[in-house]
């Protein structure tokens, strides 16, 4: 499937790996309404495109993401809506929570690689990912509130991401702290010191992921996420019955028998 054309992402097509990557680095890459919405596009394509396996989301420019673009957001006029009006500055955050969770629940494994800024939106794309890679020196936090601004669609990310406590404390004080901190955290998976260290931890856990067949880890995936959104036998109902499906699906005989015969199985040869 074909990917939309863009003008604040960069995308390539890898084998199975897109990489996309947040290219506004004079803005250390901000999040604007032009990027949520060729975002929301992107990760819409994804979902729809079976042979993406993983997505390698970072940001030019030594900057992941420094969070909303406040200058655009407050040039657009903050006027209050007419009785029956659409408040635009609603549309504008609530498109923000549905992009943070279509990337959070796209079949594809997603990796976070947090460099430099990951400020508000950027924690969020980080609390959201599969497998999060972070600077040592990354430099994270959610200064929302030391702008007047609650991190509305971000925090429940957190929430879920760090637990009830923590979230309480970094959404409440507007603390910044760096990777090694966020790996303490859990926030984050692994640090790296440099490139060099950043491009051997990716190409290790790329090859982890793509012998993990794909349609068996968008499906666990779907029932991971599952867990504290739905009554615990519903999820287990549901985890049962795609059990199933994958037992009488493609991908089941094949790993089973590469296993038996000590091979590879194809989608990881």
């Amino acid at each position: 499937m074909d990917l939309p054309e863009t003008t604040t992402l960069l995308l390539r097509r890898e084998s199975g790996v897109l990489h996309l990557t947040l290219n506004r680095p004079d803005a250390r890459n901000a999040l604007n309404a032009t990027m949520v919405a060729e975002l929301n596009a992107v990760f819409d394509a994804i979902a729809a495109d079976a042979t993406i396996r993983v997505v390698v989301l970072r940001g030019a420019d030594g900057h992941f993401c420094a969070g909303a673009d406040l200058k655009e957001m407050m040039a657009g006029g903050l006027k209050a809506p007419t009785a029956g009006e659409a408040d635009p500055v609603e549309r504008w955050s609530r498109s923000f929570g549905a992009m943070l969770r279509k990337a959070g629940s796209l079949p594809a494994v997603l990796i976070a690689v947090c460099e430099g800024a990951v400020l508000g939106g950027g924690f969020g794309f980080a609390c959201v990912s599969d497998i999060a890679l972070a600077h040592r020196e990354a430099k994270f936090g959610m200064p929302e509130t030391t702008r007047g601004l609650p991190p509305a669609q971000i925090a429940p990310f957190v929430v879920e991401r760090i637990g009830l406590t923590q979230a309480r404390r970094l959404c409440l004080t507007g603390a910044q702290f760096r990777g090694s901190e966020a790996l303490a955290l859990g926030l984050v998976h692994a640090c790296f010191d440099d490139e060099a260290g950043l491009q051997a931890q990716l190409a290790d856990t790329l090859q982890q992921v793509l012998r993990c067949a794909p349609q068996a880890n968008a499906v666990t995936k779907d029932i991971i996420l599952k867990v504290a959104r739905m009554d615990m036998d519903a999820v287990l109902d549901d985890a049962a019955a795609k059990f199933a499906v994958c037992v009488r699906g493609a991908e089941a005989p094949e790993g089973i028998a590469a296993f038996m015969q000590k091979r590879q199985p194809r989608w990881a040869s």
